[in-house]
Protein backbone atom coordinates (compact mmCIF):
# COMPACT_ATOMS: atom_id res chain seq x y z
CA UNK A 1 0.00 0.00 0.00
CA UNK A 2 1.53 2.91 -1.01
CA UNK A 3 1.98 6.10 1.81
CA UNK A 4 0.56 9.38 1.64
CA UNK A 5 4.16 10.48 0.57
CA UNK A 6 4.87 8.19 -2.18
CA UNK A 7 1.51 9.75 -3.67
CA UNK A 8 2.43 12.86 -3.42
CA UNK A 9 5.75 12.06 -5.16
CA UNK A 10 3.78 10.44 -7.84
CA UNK A 11 1.51 12.62 -8.48
CA UNK A 12 4.24 15.68 -8.77
CA UNK A 13 6.72 13.06 -10.62
CA UNK A 14 3.71 12.90 -13.50
CA UNK A 15 3.46 16.49 -13.97
CA UNK A 16 7.22 16.64 -14.40
CA UNK A 17 7.02 14.28 -17.12
CA UNK A 18 4.32 16.05 -18.64
CA UNK A 19 6.01 19.39 -18.48
CA UNK A 20 9.16 17.60 -19.78
CA UNK A 21 6.80 16.43 -22.70
CA UNK A 22 5.91 19.46 -23.58
CA UNK A 23 9.01 20.65 -23.57
CA UNK A 24 10.18 18.69 -25.72
CA UNK A 25 7.78 18.94 -28.30
CA UNK A 26 8.59 23.18 -28.21
CA UNK A 27 12.04 21.91 -28.44
CA UNK A 28 11.23 19.96 -31.76
CA UNK A 29 9.43 22.72 -33.34
CA UNK A 30 11.65 25.84 -32.26
CA UNK A 31 14.37 23.31 -34.10
CA UNK A 32 12.20 22.94 -37.34
CA UNK A 33 11.71 27.00 -37.16
CA UNK A 34 15.18 27.08 -37.16
CA UNK A 35 16.33 25.16 -39.99
CA UNK A 36 13.45 26.60 -41.69
CA UNK A 37 14.39 30.02 -41.92
CA UNK A 38 16.55 29.10 -44.81
CA UNK A 39 14.61 28.53 -47.28
CA UNK A 40 14.20 31.36 -49.75
CA UNK A 41 10.21 32.09 -49.56
CA UNK A 42 11.06 32.33 -45.59
CA UNK A 43 9.55 36.33 -44.64
CA UNK A 44 12.21 38.54 -43.70
CA UNK A 45 10.15 41.66 -42.91
CA UNK A 46 7.86 40.40 -41.05
CA UNK A 47 7.06 41.46 -37.46
CA UNK A 48 5.34 40.45 -34.34
CA UNK A 49 1.89 41.96 -33.69
CA UNK A 50 1.64 44.13 -30.53
CA UNK A 51 -1.13 42.95 -29.27
CA UNK A 52 1.58 39.90 -28.77
CA UNK A 53 3.63 41.78 -26.50
CA UNK A 54 0.45 42.52 -24.00
CA UNK A 55 -0.48 39.30 -23.66
CA UNK A 56 3.47 38.19 -22.68
CA UNK A 57 2.81 41.05 -19.89
CA UNK A 58 -0.31 39.72 -18.99
CA UNK A 59 0.41 36.04 -18.61
CA UNK A 60 3.43 37.31 -16.58
CA UNK A 61 1.40 39.42 -14.70
CA UNK A 62 -1.06 35.96 -13.82
CA UNK A 63 2.07 34.52 -12.49
CA UNK A 64 2.27 36.63 -10.35
CA UNK A 65 -1.59 37.01 -8.89
CA UNK A 66 -1.22 32.94 -8.98
CA UNK A 67 2.09 33.17 -7.19
CA UNK A 68 -0.07 35.76 -4.48
CA UNK A 69 -2.96 33.36 -4.21
CA UNK A 70 -0.34 30.34 -3.02
CA UNK A 71 1.45 33.20 -0.35
CA UNK A 72 -1.99 33.89 1.14
CA UNK A 73 -3.19 30.10 1.15
CA UNK A 74 -0.18 29.72 3.35
CA UNK A 75 -1.39 31.82 5.90
CA UNK A 76 -5.34 30.50 5.77
CA UNK A 77 -6.50 34.22 4.30
CA UNK A 78 -8.96 32.42 2.11
CA UNK A 79 -10.49 35.24 0.71
CA UNK A 80 -7.72 36.58 -0.67
CA UNK A 81 -6.53 33.42 -2.13
CA UNK A 82 -9.76 33.57 -4.17
CA UNK A 83 -9.52 36.98 -5.22
CA UNK A 84 -5.88 36.20 -6.67
CA UNK A 85 -7.38 32.79 -8.40
CA UNK A 86 -10.13 34.92 -10.22
CA UNK A 87 -7.60 37.89 -11.05
CA UNK A 88 -5.34 34.97 -12.35
CA UNK A 89 -8.27 33.21 -14.30
CA UNK A 90 -9.05 37.12 -16.07
CA UNK A 91 -5.89 37.86 -16.94
CA UNK A 92 -5.65 34.12 -18.35
CA UNK A 93 -9.01 34.95 -20.55
CA UNK A 94 -7.51 38.43 -21.40
CA UNK A 95 -4.48 36.72 -22.61
CA UNK A 96 -6.17 34.60 -25.16
CA UNK A 97 -8.04 37.46 -26.27
CA UNK A 98 -4.78 39.38 -27.25
CA UNK A 99 -3.26 36.07 -28.76
CA UNK A 100 -6.58 36.34 -30.99
CA UNK A 101 -6.09 40.00 -31.80
CA UNK A 102 -2.60 39.23 -32.06
CA UNK A 103 -3.49 36.61 -35.05
CA UNK A 104 -6.56 39.03 -36.87
CA UNK A 105 -3.40 42.14 -36.95
CA UNK A 106 -1.62 39.58 -39.40
CA UNK A 107 -4.15 38.35 -41.36
CA UNK A 108 -5.46 42.16 -42.06
CA UNK A 109 -1.88 42.74 -43.45
CA UNK A 110 -1.95 40.05 -45.61
CA UNK A 111 -0.39 37.35 -43.92
CA UNK A 112 -2.21 33.56 -44.07
CA UNK A 113 -1.54 30.49 -41.73
CA UNK A 114 -2.72 27.95 -44.35
CA UNK A 115 -3.77 27.81 -48.13
CA UNK A 116 -2.23 29.47 -51.20
CA UNK A 117 -1.70 33.06 -49.44
CA UNK A 118 0.31 31.53 -46.47
CA UNK A 119 3.77 31.24 -46.22
CA UNK A 120 6.01 28.80 -44.12
CA UNK A 121 6.85 31.85 -41.61
CA UNK A 122 3.02 32.61 -40.76
CA UNK A 123 2.32 28.38 -40.97
CA UNK A 124 5.24 28.24 -38.13
CA UNK A 125 3.87 31.30 -36.10
CA UNK A 126 0.30 29.71 -36.02
CA UNK A 127 1.52 26.30 -35.19
CA UNK A 128 3.54 27.36 -32.26
CA UNK A 129 0.93 29.96 -30.61
CA UNK A 130 -2.18 27.70 -31.22
CA UNK A 131 -0.08 24.68 -29.64
CA UNK A 132 0.75 26.84 -26.71
CA UNK A 133 -2.92 28.46 -26.37
CA UNK A 134 -4.24 24.58 -26.26
CA UNK A 135 -2.19 24.07 -23.21
CA UNK A 136 -2.91 27.42 -22.17
CA UNK A 137 -6.58 26.16 -22.10
CA UNK A 138 -5.65 23.67 -20.09
CA UNK A 139 -4.48 25.82 -17.77
CA UNK A 140 -7.67 27.58 -17.64
CA UNK A 141 -9.37 24.26 -16.87
CA UNK A 142 -7.15 23.87 -14.46
CA UNK A 143 -7.01 27.41 -12.97
CA UNK A 144 -11.17 26.52 -12.72
CA UNK A 145 -10.74 23.25 -10.92
CA UNK A 146 -8.60 24.82 -8.37
CA UNK A 147 -10.84 27.84 -8.05
CA UNK A 148 -13.94 25.40 -7.43
CA UNK A 149 -12.00 22.86 -5.12
CA UNK A 150 -10.94 26.00 -3.10
CA UNK A 151 -14.50 27.60 -2.93
CA UNK A 152 -15.44 24.00 -0.96
CA UNK A 153 -11.79 24.31 0.87
CA UNK A 154 -10.26 21.21 -0.06
CA UNK A 155 -6.59 23.03 0.09
CA UNK A 156 -6.91 24.04 3.93
CA UNK A 157 -5.78 20.27 4.81
CA UNK A 158 -4.26 18.98 1.74
CA UNK A 159 -2.64 22.23 -0.55
CA UNK A 160 -1.00 19.31 -3.31
CA UNK A 161 -3.61 19.84 -6.09
CA UNK A 162 -2.92 23.58 -5.51
CA UNK A 163 0.49 23.58 -5.55
CA UNK A 164 0.47 21.45 -8.66
CA UNK A 165 -1.25 23.95 -10.78
CA UNK A 166 0.56 26.62 -9.28
CA UNK A 167 3.68 24.38 -11.01
CA UNK A 168 1.79 23.73 -13.91
CA UNK A 169 0.56 27.84 -14.46
CA UNK A 170 4.37 28.71 -13.83
CA UNK A 171 5.40 26.60 -16.70
CA UNK A 172 2.70 27.39 -19.02
CA UNK A 173 4.02 31.42 -18.28
CA UNK A 174 7.54 30.62 -19.03
CA UNK A 175 7.12 28.42 -21.92
CA UNK A 176 5.03 31.58 -23.65
CA UNK A 177 8.32 33.82 -22.12
CA UNK A 178 10.06 31.67 -24.27
CA UNK A 179 8.46 31.35 -27.47
CA UNK A 180 7.52 35.11 -27.48
CA UNK A 181 11.51 35.96 -27.29
CA UNK A 182 12.34 32.97 -29.47
CA UNK A 183 10.09 34.79 -32.06
CA UNK A 184 11.33 38.11 -31.42
CA UNK A 185 14.78 37.57 -32.19
CA UNK A 186 14.35 34.91 -34.56
CA UNK A 187 11.47 36.00 -36.86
Amino acid sequence: MATREQNIRAKKMMLWFSMISITMTFAGLTSAYIVSKARPDWLSNFELPIPFYWSTLVIILSSITFWRAKKELQVSNLKRVSSYLIFTLLLALIFVLLQFNGFGQIVQKGYYFTGVQSTVTTSFLYILVVVHLAHLLAGIVVLSVVLFNHSKKKYEQNPLGFELAHTFWHFLDFLWLYLFLFLYFLI
